[in-house]
């Protein structure tokens, strides 16, 4: 079902370019990197952290900024890296692509690399969220 209400997003967007080109040109804003915040409504909620056999696992909920509504990550404990994480809903592409290179990084660069990685005007992304997660555990 959210494949056909994603397709039904899709066709719409390319019929909303092809009739109104002029508000695709209004919504294309440059972005820079903005200083993290930690406003109440911008801080994670860790859901759930449990350690076994050297594997950190957490669950946490973003931000209701944010596309995603859960963050899974398991921490290789003895090196302090990103054995695997996912996100639930948001952008699926992005989401699978950031977590494939984030695969084997120390906890440490993967905060510092994506803290206050921005998503339009919300002051927070799925990125930002999961660098602030991480940051919570130290």
């Amino acid at each position: 079902m959210e494949r056909r209400d994603f397709l039904k997003k899709s066709a719409l967007a390319v019929a909303a370019a092809a009739v109104a080109p002029s508000v695709l040109a209004a919504e294309s804003e440059s972005y820079s990197l903005a200083p993290a915040t930690d406003a109440p409504e911008m801080v994670p909620t860790i859901v759930s952290d449990t350690t076994k056999d050297g594997v950190r696992t957490i669950v946490a909920t973003p931000s209701l900024k944010v596309c995603s509504k859960q963050i899974d990550i398991q921490i290789d404990t003895k090196t302090n890296t990103i054995k695997s994480c996912a996100f639930t809903r948001g952008c699926p592409g992005n989401a699978i692509g950031l977590c494939s290179l984030l695969k084997g990084m120390k906890v440490s660069d993967v905060i510092t690399k994506l803290q206050g990685t921005p998503c339009a005007n919300r002051g927070t992304s799925c990125p930002d969220q999961l660098s602030r997660v991480l940051k919570m555990l130290k």
